[in-house]
């Protein structure tokens, strides 16, 4: 069994076996660096590049028209679908015609009618127009009364009326002819222009009836993209304007579009104008698609970064910045659009600061770099 002092002796060896170790391990220095060489690096400078703004909208046909009919009345056919090219005068819908038809024959007996009358009366006319020149030769040979003479005035006076009121009645006929043959002609809706149906909103046996959309008809070949600019981006926009146009729907590179028109009323709820701009024949654009329309405000200053400077960590996007003794971090950035090979830097970085050019897959991070 130890004793006390045999106890306290061994304490105070152990504690001196720990000061020991204590003074070992600080004697030992800090961890060795590694160093990676043959890493080309850059300085940030302010560049010039254009300062651009997008504003985004929707393609729509430039010739659309939703088909009405313009009477009352049960459809019998409806001639094509969704999709179908039409020519312009084509019949599209169909509709009842009887009551048309029956308003039709009624004005054309009017007609034949009025037309016997006329001639009835013209010829009455005809006759009391020779008369009278004879009669007035007669009386100014003295070779008739007066009274006779005023008769026969009466006579002709009379047969011009009725002749007026024929020719009058046949005028009256002849119009309502073509009123008939009008109201005939609203039972077969006509395409307006050359183009493709895009909806189809009718089928045979449905009451049409005036203003009531039956079809939508868009024209083929033109279209353009109506995009919403802000009334502080206003004034860069002019007619005729020349402006890249980007549809991914089509392909990945913007088309060539001109600014046709900018409605003059600004929107009162997001206060933004439509400036509608024409997009080149392309026969895989389709209406409803979207598509960015890139205006240009002039040129700005901004940093750049090389495409192969910029590392991904997950949803993260960093440069390695060189910093201190050449010692590289790894430095998260949020890049905006792309400048050839660059990328515009718009937050994480400085004027000045040196990065990794291209780091490759290549872990940085706490290393000292030096300059290939």
């Amino acid at each position: 069994m130890m004793t006390l002092k045999t106890k306290i002796f061994a304490l105070s060896l152990l504690a001196l076996a720990g000061l020991a170790g204590c003074s070992s391990e600080s004697k030992s220095g800090p961890a060795k660096v590694e160093t990676v060489r043959g890493v080309a690096m850059t300085t940030l400078a302010p560049s010039t590049v254009p300062d651009t703004f997008e504003s985004v909208g929707t393609v729509h046909a430039a010739e659309m028209a939703q088909v009405s009919s313009q009477m009352m009345g049960n459809v019998l056919a409806v001639n094509v679908r969704e999709g179908d090219r039409v020519r312009r005068g084509q019949v599209l819908v169909v509709i009842d015609d009887a009551q048309p038809r029956a308003g039709l024959e009624r004005a054309q007996a009017a007609v034949s009618g009025a037309d016997h009358e006329a001639a009835a009366a013209e010829a009455e006319y005809t006759l009391a127009d020779a008369t009278m020149k004879r009669y007035e030769s007669l009386f100014a040979k003295k070779s008739v009364s007066p009274q006779e003479m005023d008769e026969v005035k009466a006579r002709f006076q009379g047969a011009n009326a009725r002749r007026e009121m024929a020719r009058s009645g046949q005028a009256q006929a002849k119009a309502a002819l073509a009123q008939a043959q009008t109201q005939m002609d609203y039972t077969r809706v006509r395409a307006a222009f050359d183009g493709v149906v895009t909806e189809r909103r009718v089928d045979p046996g449905a009451l049409a009836a005036p203003g009531m959309p039956l079809l939508t008809v868009e024209g083929s070949g033109s279209f353009r993209l109506e995009a919403n600019v802000d009334e502080s981006d206003l004034r860069y926009v002019r007619m005729g304007q020349q402006v890249p146009v980007l549809i991914n729907a089509v392909r990945d590179t913007p088309m060539e579009g001109k600014v046709v028109e900018i409605v003059p009323a600004a929107d009162p709820g997001s206060r933004s104008f439509v400036v509608k701009v024409q997009l080149p024949a392309n026969p895989a654009i389709r209406s409803g698609l979207f598509g960015r329309a890139r205006f240009s405000r002039g040129e700005r200053q901004s940093l750049l970064v090389p495409k192969q400077a910029v590392v991904t960590r997950g949803q993260l996007q960093g440069v390695y910045v060189v910093g201190q003794g050449g010692i590289a971090s790894l430095q998260y950035v949020t890049v905006g659009r792309e400048s050839g090979d660059q990328l515009e830097v718009l937050s994480g970085l400085s004027q000045g600061e040196k990065l990794v050019t291209s780091p490759g897959n290549l872990e940085l991070a706490g290393k000292r770099i030096e300059v290939r």
